[in-house]
């Protein structure tokens, strides 16, 4: 079995990557396992000093990851740029700041001297999703490379690229060769990598069906998780409200990503006095944003990420219709 990449926007095949076998899993979680009883005993100063290589690393790549993410799942290029450049902070931020958030914290007790101390856990597990590929999984990775952790990857399998990538720019910056990994793996081989004895934590975003899934495996054999799901965020316009800046405002939520993020607005509650107003604003804004290409500079939202994606919503859309919804502005699938 292979794991497809597949440029949205044209529907062409950019690579097939051949699923690891258990033997090749086996070795990596070994290597990285090693990696991390090394890893485990550096300072905070050497981490940090390849933490700053990695960010100086994606300033230097920050073009080339961005067309990379627009081939992969569809992100206007200028929007992939300002994704690079907040992973780049985020590696600067914890090379800065790790040192003081993870000192011991001392606590007063009967004793002569109590603190709590924060110590590496070993290699953590990443379950991440295609929709911002670098910025998950940087927020994760740079934080738990900080805390003397390694880490090990199974990303969303169309965007398999960005995720070779990420290890690869670890491995350039002088990080272990192996305490930053990416398995190619299906979703339906998460679980074994879950109940390994080499994962000592799992890190999920995703949808809530994935979260509880994961959690619950990883729960069954006393593992930590820190789990990021789904929702479907209210915006509420209520009479007094400036219906411009609100309807500059909601339209901007609602096509974060184009359209596909976690914390994008999804409903709009709007009271009867300016529904109408409200709404004229509203369709004339969505009218006026430039849907194309994700590699023109003036590309305001690009293709959703996978074609099973975008017909499930143009099934949803159609039903809504069929319901009694108005349908104010678009309505077909687009070429």
């Amino acid at each position: 079995m292979s794991l497809l990449s597949v440029n949205p926007s044209t529907a062409r095949t950019i690579e097939r990557y051949p699923e690891m076998s258990p033997a090749e899993v086996d070795a990596a979680l070994d290597a990285a396992r090693e990696d991390w009883l090394v890893w485990k005993e550096t300072s905070f100063e050497h981490r940090a000093s390849l933490m700053r290589e990695a960010a100086a690393l994606l300033g230097a790549r920050k073009d080339e990851l961005a067309r990379l993410m627009a081939e992969e799942m569809g992100k206007p290029v200028r929007q992939g740029r300002a994704e690079v450049e907040k992973c780049a902070w985020a590696c600067a931020y914890y090379a800065d700041h790790a040192a003081a958030h993870l000192a011991p914290d001392p606590v007063a007790t009967g004793a002569g001297k109590s603190y709590v101390a924060f110590q590496p856990l070993g290699p953590v597990l990443a379950v991440m999703p295609w929709n911002f590929p670098l910025w998950q999984v940087y927020r994760f990775a740079a934080p738990a490379l900080m805390a003397g952790n390694v880490g090990v990857l199974k990303h969303a399998s169309n965007v398999s690229g960005c995720a070779l990538a990420i290890e690869a720019m670890f491995r350039d910056a002088g990080f272990p060769e192996h305490a930053f990994r990416t398995l190619l793996l299906p979703s339906g081989r998460v679980k074994e990598i879950v109940e390994d004895r080499r994962i000592r934590a799992v890190t999920l975003t995703g949808s809530t069906p994935a979260g509880q899934a994961v959690a619950s495996q990883a729960g069954a054999v006393l593992k930590k998780t820190v789990m990021e799901l789904g929702g479907s965020d209210p915006y509420l316009i209520l009479e007094d409200a400036d219906l411009d800046q609100a309807a500059r405002t909601c339209v901007d939520a609602r096509l974060v990503n184009s359209g596909q993020s976690c914390i994008a607005a999804k409903r709009f509650i709007v009271v009867a006095d300016v529904l109408e107003p409200f709404t004229e604003r509203f369709v004339a804004l969505m009218r006026a944003r430039k849907v194309g290409d994700p590699l023109r500079e003036d590309t305001e939202v690009g293709p959703l990420a996978r074609a099973d994606l975008r017909d499930d919503l143009h099934r949803q859309f159609t039903a809504s219709v069929q319901a009694g919804a108005r349908l104010l502005l678009g309505g077909e699938v687009p070429e």
